[in-house]
């Protein structure tokens, strides 16, 4: 589609290009005029690809393409490429922008107009969308908006879009883009002749520059210092984690016991046999055992996105730099990783911010060891199960302190081994690393809400998709064939006897000799298997087993801690197996999404077989150390 259709009548769809600097506001505006939820965040590089969405004015139906953030359309990193491969038309399936919705902070202009004039360089319509006009304001700023339309020769329009201000006269505008104006003369090609030209009309338009943020400046202070921003960051972290287990205590046991008491009422209701066993320990047992953890992973959301939208983790970006470039990557590598956070798959999408490509790669490579949420309900139930509800110190408890040091420890790792990396497999220079900090902002609730929301909703979704088709997967195999047990055994004997022989028991049987060094029994492996496809799905599948195994067994975590070796008579589950388990799911890549993504970013099945064999290996050896080591220190028995 070329500029031409745009007088082709109201039935046409027009195309419009969403474009600016990082943290300018274009996905909060793209959000805003389509009503959809994409993922915005105070701080660059959330987009990192191009997001469409249909868009319905008063005159004809539209599309918009959200692009990514980027500073000119010399491109540097790979996200900023796919900037000026849409606008040039070089995407294949992608309909060429007819029309360019230029988004510019109104707190930056001066910074931004060079890019500005890059993009009416293009001849587009454009026109020009002033974003933070309430920042402005409040820092006693003031820009003309008439003057700066009559400098740059094309609309210009005022919006706060969190807030709705401005969009319906934007949208008036949008349905007529054969009407906005163009420039009668287009800003200088030279680069240091567009600099001067960016600088007569800011000196013509802002009546008043924005004061610095007094409080953004206040906090800084601490935020950036050395020792009090690294102290700072121990102290949000380590309540960050003790919330994650006090906060959402309550509200996850009374969601076990509602799943206890569905699975009782299927069985009273259904006619006793297969279908009935299938809903109760199939369905309900194996997705109920990760709905459970809701609670937690919604305040793990809710508080990863608060400090996000403050703009603390821009900030936190820059002081670890500092530590990233002891190891050759930089702070763009930080804000990757720390989007992996939440998942690897946007995490390793976000390395596209990252201009080398040796550095983007080594990124991706380590970025599966940062404790993603799907790991959060093995480590909840182990935690819960297993380490005493104690307090150390003040508020601070024991189990908060145990999943802090699962995370360190993942996030230790991945440094740790892109160090190694960067010496070794992987050499080359970095480049310089600019970012701009964006001042703190408090986010709104409707837009804090939202994101919580849909995080939670897509846990939900994983569950009623992924875990449920593995949990009837699972049932199956746990359930067939069905061996006759020999008759001088009780019920509950004669149950264990038929799960040991079933597919499932066989094919744990069949690897035990292989996890056996790590504490780990053909229960845990069967689990383990499961779990290639989803880290979760090893709460699902020991759900099922002990389930399957004693239908007189209280909650999932009752089973674990009653589960007795039938040749040693001692616990499966002692400490140092708990601990082996948890350090192997600190490690190992079981994550069939993030290596599809890893073969999508790379171009190649190389370096993902790389990285899961890798990690497996690192996995093994650690839970073998940990296993040996906490044997040694005498952990075979649980102390109360």
């Amino acid at each position: 589609m070329t500029a031409a259709h745009l007088d082709s009548g109201s039935d046409v769809r027009r195309v419009f290009g969403l474009v600016g600097s990082p943290n300018a506001g274009k996905t909060t505006l793209f959000n805003a005029l389509t009503g959809l939820h994409a993922r915005v965040g105070n701080y660059p590089g959330v987009t990192v690809e191009r997001r469409e969405a249909e868009l319905v004015l008063d005159r004809t139906r539209a599309l918009l393409i959200d692009l990514p953030g980027t500073y000119g359309l010399q491109p540097i990193s790979a996200d900023e490429a796919v900037v000026g491969d849409v606008l040039a038309g070089r995407v294949d399936g992608v309909a060429t922008p007819d029309a360019i919705v230029m988004v510019a902070d109104a707190c930056s202009l001066p910074r931004t107009l060079p890019f500005i004039g890059e993009t009416l360089r293009l001849g587009r319509p454009t026109l020009l969308v002033l974003t933070m006009l309430d920042e402005l304001a409040a820092r006693g700023g003031r820009v003309d908006l008439a003057r700066l339309e009559a400098a740059l020769g094309v609309p210009v329009i005022g919006v706060v879009g969190h807030r709705g201000r401005g969009l319906d006269r934007l949208r008036q505008l949008m349905d007529e883009p054969e009407s906005w104006s163009t420039p009668s003369i287009p800003p200088p090609e030279d680069r240091a002749e567009r600099a001067g030209w960016a600088d007569s009309i800011a000196s013509t338009v802002i009546e008043q520059p924005p004061s610095r943020h007094t409080l953004t400046q206040r906090v800084d202070r601490i935020v950036l210092h050395p020792l009090w921003g690294s102290l700072l960051f121990a102290a949000v972290m380590i309540t960050f984690f003790q919330l994650i287990f006090s906060a959402a205590s309550p509200a996850m046991d009374l969601i076990d016991r509602a799943i206890g008491d569905l699975a009782g009422f299927s069985r009273g209701i259904l006619p006793a046999g297969w279908f009935a066993n299938l809903v109760a320990d199939g369905l309900i047992a194996g997705v109920g055992s990760v709905v459970i953890f809701l609670p937690q992973i919604v305040i793990l959301f809710s508080l990863l996105y608060l400090l996000e939208d403050l703009g603390y983790m821009a900030r936190a970006a820059f002081v670890i730099d500092r530590v990233m470039g002891r190891i050759g990557l930089e702070g763009r590598s930080f804000v990757a990783l720390l989007s992996s956070y939440a998942c690897a798959v946007p995490g390793i999408m976000a390395t596209r911010t990252i201009p080398s490509p040796r550095d983007r790669l080594v990124t991706i490579l380590v970025a599966p060891l940062m404790t993603c949420s799907a790991r959060l309900p093995v480590y909840a139930l182990l935690i819960s199960a297993f380490v005493p509800e104690r307090t150390v110190w003040g508020p601070i408890g024991l189990q908060g302190l145990v999943l802090l040091g699962l995370y360190v420890g993942g996030g230790s790792a991945a440094l740790i081994i892109a160090a190694i990396l960067k010496r070794t497999l992987i050499r080359g220079d970095g480049l310089p690393f600019t970012m701009e900090l964006p001042t703190y902002r408090w986010p709104t609730f409707r837009v804090w809400a939202t994101q919580v929301y849909e995080s939670a909703w897509a846990f939900l979704r994983r569950a009623g998709t992924i875990i449920l088709a593995a949990s009837v997967l699972l049932w199956l195999m746990l359930s067939y064939p069905q061996v006759e047990a020999p008759p001088e055994l009780d019920a509950t004997q004669a149950t264990a006897y038929s799960l040991e022989r079933s597919a499932a028991g066989r094919l744990g049987h069949a690897i035990e000799p292989l996890i056996a060094p790590l504490g780990f029994d053909w229960k845990i492996g069967v689990g383990l298997i499961a779990s290639l496809a989803a880290r979760e799905i090893l709460v699902a599948t020991l759900a099922q087993v002990y389930a399957t195994g004693n239908d007189e067994t209280g909650s999932l975590r009752e089973a674990l801690r009653s589960d007795i070796h039938p040749d040693t008579g001692r616990p499966v589950f002692t400490p140092a197996t708990v601990g082996a388990l948890l350090v192997f799911f600190v490690f190992a890549l079981q994550c069939t999404s993030t290596l599809a993504i890893m073969r999508r970013e790379t171009n190649s099945w190389r370096w993902p077989a790389f990285a899961f064999v890798y990690l497996l290996a690192l996995a093994y050896g650690a839970s073998f150390a940990t296993h040996r080591v906490l044997t040694a220190l005498g952990g075979t028995d649980w102390l109360s």
